[in-house]
């Protein structure tokens, strides 16, 4: 789980712009987001190929 320090004197509304940030690299918040409501398993389907689709740019991007 990621946490954040407040920094003294830090304002607390750039602490919360920092525990977003990781919160949406580890992708929690897509997650929750998810998980919240039911996925048809079109949408199940979607979401799979389009991670699939992702991962092979990237290693097509790393590879050639």
């Amino acid at each position: 789980m990621p946490e954040v320090i407040v920094r003294k004197g830090e304002p607390i509304d750039r602490a919360l712009k920092r525990l977003k940030g990781k919160l949406d690299a580890e992708g929690i918040m897509e997650e929750v987001r998810r998980l919240r409501a039911f996925e048809t398993p079109n949408q199940k389907l979607r979401r799979k190929a389009k991670a699939t689709a992702k991962r092979g740019k990237i290693k097509f991007r790393f590879n050639a």
